[in-house]
């Protein structure tokens, strides 16, 4: 019988840590995904944001390993979410075999980048909600934020504009209306407006299937630098946590 206590593993080759549920005999399944800003790993992303109001599984994902090279959409932004959409299937599969979790549509919690994978994963079948934390909903977007933190132009070419119109979730909002999926948008008031607007935008355009909840005073991570280790929780952190728990527990 598996005992009830904190999980570290692998699952189809990603590395997870598991929290278990306060009941100890829920079968729902919430996977969560960090960010490449802090936090920046599962162990970080779960001491952030532990949700321990669900009363469920909740497994943080490492994201992909990324090299950057030359070009940060098509080395590390494209990729990332390429490869976490990919490999979803195995490691679901993986994680019902590991826990108690059944067969039932699991939830997902994406931030900032991997926002952009629990869009795409939207159309699961297996996905039955989805949490996202300073959503990155236009690949482009996030491109724009690094141009204004960095002070620098990003070269846009044909293959890297191709993923850019690939990963736009605005221009794809009808097909997220199909699929019916609620999503929980959570934006932090001080994000940059490249990722903040096009959240706020979405929303309207998702009526009855989508909530946006803006907290005062937010950035855009949801841990203090360097993000790699667990850490305490922010005043900001706490916020959201309870924010996403709460709107998980109700759907």
């Amino acid at each position: 019988m598996l005992e009830i206590m904190n999980t570290q593993g692998i699952a189809a080759h990603v590395p997870f840590l598991a929290h278990p549920p306060r009941s100890g005999g829920s079968g729902e399944l919430v996977v969560v995904w960090p960010m490449l800003d802090p936090p920046r790993n599962e162990l970080a992303m779960a001491s952030a944001l532990p949700l321990d109001g669900v009363d469920a599984w909740r497994v943080y994902l490492q994201l992909p390993s990324h090299t950057f090279q030359n070009d940060p959409v098509l080395d590390v932004f494209g990729p990332v979410v390429e490869q976490t959409v990919d490999r979803f299937p195995a490691v679901l599969k993986a994680l019902r075999r590991e826990f108690p979790v059944g067969d039932g549509p699991v939830k997902l919690v994406g931030a900032s980048i991997s926002s952009l994978a629990v869009l795409e994963l939207a159309g699961d079948p297996d996905v039955g909600a989805a949490a996202l934390i300073s959503p990155t909903i236009q690949l482009s977007g996030l491109v724009a934020a690094n141009e204004a933190a960095f002070g620098m132009a990003y070269p846009w070419s044909d293959a890297s504009r191709a993923l850019a119109d690939r990963y736009d979730f605005l221009a794809r909002a009808d097909e997220l209306a199909k699929h019916n999926v609620p999503i929980l948008l959570v934006t932090g008031e001080h994000d940059d407006a490249n990722l903040r607007d096009p959240a706020e935008r979405l929303w309207q355009q998702l009526p009855g299937i989508s909530s946006l909840v803006t907290v005062p005073g937010m950035g855009h991570a949801l841990a203090e630098e360097p993000g790699v280790e667990p850490a305490p929780q922010t005043a900001h952190a706490a916020k959201v946590d309870a924010i996403v728990a709460d709107w998980l527990s109700r759907h």
